[in-house]
């Protein structure tokens, strides 16, 4: 799919290797479970330079390495902008947001060498950046994308003001952030509606509350589980499949992020795209989350 007006074309179900380096896969079996996400049809991998401690690109890299055929067969996204203490950086020495020109461009430089890649799909700014100066974001973007280094621009967990900030000095193609049954902030606090007017697709992460949604035994999770259990019989899945449908049928049209290695639970998101949910089921998991009926 075509996330924005000129942008690239993604697949709505997006690979998240977050947690890659938790998953003790060998660098073949790492090739295996790429091919296994392309056999389901997902074709676009999220990243981000300090995942996994700073190792989960160069864990991709490998793979690409071993199997250089995959590479063509995938869009990558990555992030920059944050930094933290590290054996792999033995130079930081404090936890900060990062959004200088020159962190940019040198985080850029080193995901690619990390990746083993010449080029990446789409860059995102990681977190909103208090001291971020729109101007020099801008320019690094531009000289990234004249250097052929990054095709495509992004944000990850920005405000739609702050959205709107630095698109307005160089165009954006989406912005990542969280929204589940647990989480509906991006749907009242304007992500969503300011994504239908610039009509961008928005990356969606941890859908299922990083498994919360499952587990929470609190009176609100405990709702949740019965009518995600009702409904599931009703559409003849699992509740983890109507979980993410009721992200997917947002009228936004979202990318949804994985984060596990397990290929059950990959198919399960891929499945969760044909699950298409009534308004009365879709508003009785809403009643679910809120404990209020609408008004």
């Amino acid at each position: 799919m075509q996330i924005a007006p000129d942008g690239p074309e993604f697949s709505r179900i997006v690979l998240g290797l977050w947690r890659l380096s938790s998953w003790q896969m060998s660098p073949s079996e790492r090739v295996l479970f790429l091919r296994e996400a392309l056999d389901l049809g997902i074709t676009t991998i999220d990243q981000a330079d300090i995942y996994g401690d700073y190792t989960s690109e160069t864990l991709l890299g490998e793979a690409f390495a071993l199997a250089p055929d995959l590479r063509q067969q995938f869009q990558i996204v990555t992030k920059c902008g944050i930094q933290f203490p590290s054996a792999q950086r033995p130079t930081q020495t404090a936890h900060i947001y990062n959004t200088s020109g020159d962190h940019i461009k040198n985080s850029v430089n080193q995901s690619l060498q990390n990746m083993q890649v010449d080029q990446i799909d789409l860059l995102l700014i990681h977190r909103p950046d208090p001291l971020m100066q729109a101007d020099e974001v801008a320019e690094a973007f531009e000289q990234l994308e004249r250097a052929g280094k990054v095709k495509y621009f992004g944000v990850s967990n920005f405000t739609p003001t702050q959205f709107e900030l630095l698109n307005a000095r160089y165009p954006l193609v989406t912005n990542q952030v969280e929204c589940s049954l647990l989480n509906m902030s991006p749907i009242y606090d304007g992500s969503f509606d300011l994504c239908q007017r610039l009509r961008l697709t928005p990356m969606i992460w941890s859908a299922l509350g990083g498994g919360r949604l499952f587990t929470d035994q609190s009176q609100v999770g405990l709702r949740l589980q019965r009518v995600l259990a009702k409904i599931a019989d009703e559409v003849n899945g699992s509740a983890a499949v109507v979980a993410m449908a009721w992200v997917l049928n947002l009228p936004t049209r979202p990318m949804l992020l994985t984060g596990s290695g397990r290929v059950k639970v990959l198919t399960e998101a891929v499945q969760a795209l044909d699950c298409q949910l009534s308004k009365g089921q879709w508003f009785d998991l809403w009643r679910a989350a809120t404990g209020e009926d609408i008004p």
